[in-house]
């Protein structure tokens, strides 16, 4: 007899804050790190010693964050479950000279990150977020969420061909959004203004990492509310799931035969070749201090490692109703069907036959549905954090997540209740 699920749709009301909080990586992780310490784990330093002492302890990194709870007892060998997700989504991010414009209007100069649905920026109300850097080496978030910008549309009356073409965008010169009016383009305004609005000094800002974010909020969509559309579900949905599950097993108390840990890591979207992507040192080198905290050698962390397994979770493709000749005919993921298991035998996702069995050992034991995806054989599918972390690691890895419509789009859609379903099926992975 199972157990009762520890999520419900309140998890989902849950995400919807956390999506809305959250329009850049620096500010997902910041607020990852605040639901930790609310449930009593700790940041540690990087270059501080650590010790061996058991309970919940985070790393954080720009946009990238790694915390882990360890049991009371835990040896130096005992091995990991980890849960793998990624930060970043795609969007328009903010040049180094950001000033620019013509003909009377005032522009904010704009280079594309990652692979984004370029139309779904269209036409929408953008704020601006990110972190700002000052001359002391300190960081500042900034959150500007209003209408602040708008990337306008060209009119149908001068693009006659557009409905029956299709649209074209040219990445240079049709994403640079509005901001304002004006004859003659100011260096430094953009700064200027967020500098205001962060309460800080003029010229106190000397770097930034800044990005447009939709600004209308996660919403329940449908007759009965059975759907949710909101930004950056790809893959804050899994940040937030993996966090959840995190706190809820470390405070299960004593007795997990894991060491249970969730790995946020940021440029998913662009390779994830950074000192915060998946195919940096940050995960390893964070568990392999660890085990030398609890006492251990190389022996011990070549013991823990074998033993390891990672969930990489990252949102997939549901089935489109109006294109389901794209998706392999035989695998047709729906939303409110439980998570997905990711298979692709040329190893653009990382599961194979005994990951499969983890996997549902885990969902089985959280009595939660799951459903499996493959791509279409003449369609080239994506990847995740989990070929690399495999790889780089030595680590067993799963890749499983939600299935959604819309990814890569400013806005996309999943099921209300797959996010909480997701959740408790990474309760019962971390718990073992």
């Amino acid at each position: 007899m199972s157990e009762p699920p520890r999520f419900d749709r309140g998890h989902t009301d849950d995400l919807m804050s956390f999506l809305a909080a959250s329009p850049s990586p620096y500010h997902a992780v910041a607020n990852t790190a605040e639901r930790l310490e609310k449930a009593g784990f700790r940041q540690v330093g990087e270059t501080d010693a650590w010790d061996g002492t058991s309970g919940g302890k985070y790393v954080l990194r720009g946009g990238a964050i790694v915390a882990w709870y360890v049991p009371e007892g835990a040896a130096p060998h005992t091995p990991f479950r980890i849960v793998g997700a990624h930060t970043d989504s795609p969007n328009l991010r903010v040049k180094p000279l950001p000033d620019t414009g013509a003909h009377g209007w005032r522009q904010v100069a704009v280079e594309i990150y990652g692979g984004p649905l370029l139309n779904s920026w269209l036409d929408r109300d953008l704020g601006l977020a990110g972190r700002l850097t000052l001359r002391d080496g300190t960081t500042r978030l900034v959150n500007v969420d209003r209408p602040l910008l708008r990337v306008p549309q060209l009119a149908i009356h001068l693009d006659r061909a557009v409905s029956a073409e299709g649209l074209k965008l040219d990445k240079q010169r049709h994403l640079q959004p509005i901001w304002g009016l004006g004859n003659d383009v100011r260096d430094g305004d953009l700064i200027a203004f967020l500098e205001e609005t962060a309460g800080l000094a003029a010229g106190e800002v000397t770097g930034w990492d800044l990005m447009v974010h939709s600004v209308e909020p996660p919403a329940y969509l449908g007759r009965d509310k059975e759907l949710v559309a909101g930004p950056r579900m790809d893959n804050l949905l899994s940040v937030h799931a993996g966090a959840a599950a995190l706190t809820a097993v470390a405070g299960s108390g004593a007795g997990l035969p894991y060491i249970p840990v969730l790995a946020a890591f940021d440029h998913e979207e662009n390779g994830s070749q950074s000192d915060t992507g998946a195919d940096g040192p940050l995960l390893g080198g964070i568990l392999e201090r660890s085990v030398f905290a609890r006492g251990g050698a190389y022996e011990d962390k070549a013991r823990a490692f074998a033993a390891t397994v990672c969930l990489s979770s990252d949102t997939g493709h549901a089935v489109h109703p109006n294109y389901a000749e794209r998706h392999d005919p035989t695998h047709h993921p729906r939303v409110n069907g439980g998570p997905i298991l990711k298979v692709n035998v040329n190893n653009r996702y990382a599961t194979d036959g005994s990951g499969r069995a983890v996997w549902a050992a885990a969902c089985e034991k959280a009595d939660v549905p799951f459903q499996s995806f493959v791509s279409n054989n003449s369609m080239p599918c994506g990847t995740t954090i989990g070929p690399i972390t495999a790889a780089r690691h030595g680590i067993k890895t799963v890749d499983i997540g939600v299935a959604i419509l819309s990814m890569h789009s400013a806005r996309e859609l999943c099921g209300a209740d797959d996010p909480h379903l997701l959740a408790n099926s990474l309760v019962a992975f971390l718990e073992g």
